[in-house]
């Protein structure tokens, strides 16, 4: 191998993985989540529609440790990617986009989402 003296990539031991790719990739993930539980809400209504036994069957399946575990998780999605998509519309008035800046919007989605998520299965 020759020595051309240009710098090499770093190493994957090396790089620093930045917080806003992070986001990025889980703004992504939280998108196809919501998706996906649109049809919990779409067999919630199917559930209704089809009688109160069957509407009742569901409700327990969502009222177990599972389904609760479940629909944290897809309220938590929601508030992220609800706060991560104000972020973006920020930047898209220019504001923010300096490295400092968006490292530190990302750490106040990333609070702000648990923050809102406690306080909202909390009022339950």
């Amino acid at each position: 191998m020759s020595d051309t003296g240009r710098p090499l990539s770093p190493h994957l031991s090396v790089y620093r993985w930045p917080i806003t790719m992070t986001l990025s990739i889980l703004h992504r993930m939280t998108g196809v989540a919501l998706s996906v539980g649109l049809l919990i809400l779409v067999g919630g209504l199917v559930a209704a529609a089809s009688g109160a036994d069957r509407y009742d069957r569901f409700s327990d399946l969502l009222g177990s440790f599972a389904g609760r575990l479940v629909l944290i998780a897809w309220s938590a999605a929601f508030f992220y990617h609800l706060l991560n998509g104000i972020r973006h519309l920020v930047w898209d008035f220019g504001l923010g986009l300096e490295k400092e800046q968006a490292n530190k919007s990302a750490w106040l989605v990333l609070v702000l989402t648990v923050v809102i998520t406690v306080a909202y299965w909390l009022t339950f």
